[in-house]
């Protein structure tokens, strides 16, 4: 329990923030996968979905709910695992 006002403050805050961090962990895990297993199966909408994990990705690093290194390293995997699939076609 927080025994000064800034404290309890600090606290609601972290509160929120880790709420909100939790949320947009959770969506790039997710779409991250999506974009991943559409690659791997060569899916039509694949380009659409590595596309958009990594913009969402860029977003959590500049936010700072991830760590900016390991979003350039996720982004860069999923471009090298496209650009991949794409040439053994």
């Amino acid at each position: 329990m927080a025994n000064h006002k800034s404290a309890a403050k600090r606290n609601r805050q972290r509160v929120k923030r880790t709420v909100v961090a939790r949320g947009v962990r959770s969506k790039v895990r997710g779409l991250v996968k999506q974009a991943r297993t559409a690659v791997e199966e060569g899916s039509d909408d694949a380009d659409a979905l590595v596309k958009q994990a990594t913009s969402l990705l860029d977003r959590a690093g500049s936010k700072g709910v991830i760590p900016f290194k390991r979003t350039s390293r996720l982004i860069s995997r999923l471009a090298q695992a496209q650009h991949k699939a794409k040439s053994s076609d």
